[in-house]
């Protein structure tokens, strides 16, 4: 039985790797990024961006999922990204913070000057 797991698991990582995407870079909690999203409207096609910092990550092959949070005319605003999705274009890192947390949900309760993270320079 463990042996028909086995090869089962091998089998879901193969055909997932083929829809993997390459061109992704260094994400990690604290970067602030710009994601380029497709969207359909009708028959036609365009790019959007969407800007924020990101607060968690969640590592699943496949299905990774970044967590991206800006503030929108005072209004706080999360949305869960499929990093390998192909509704999305590219991400860009604008900034690296310093942060010592894993997940950054403590932002959730700051407003103004006190979201502000300490920039990293490489």
């Amino acid at each position: 039985m463990t042996s028909y797991l086995h090869t089962d698991k091998r089998s879901i990582q193969l055909v997932e790797s083929q829809h993997l995407k390459k061109n992704i870079g260094s994400i990690n909690t604290g970067d602030s990024v710009k994601v380029h999203l497709l969207i359909q409207e009708g028959n036609k096609e365009r790019i959007q961006f969407s800007e924020g910092v990101v607060i968690s990550i969640h590592k699943a092959g496949l299905n990774t999922t970044i967590t991206v949070r800006r503030i929108f005319q005072g209004v706080g605003i999360e949305r869960v990204y499929l990093i390998h999705s192909p509704r999305i274009v590219k991400i860009d890192v604008l900034k690296h913070a310093k942060v010592r947390r894993a997940k950054l949900y403590y932002l959730r309760s700051r407003s103004g000057k006190a979201t502000r993270l300490k920039q990293k320079f490489n």
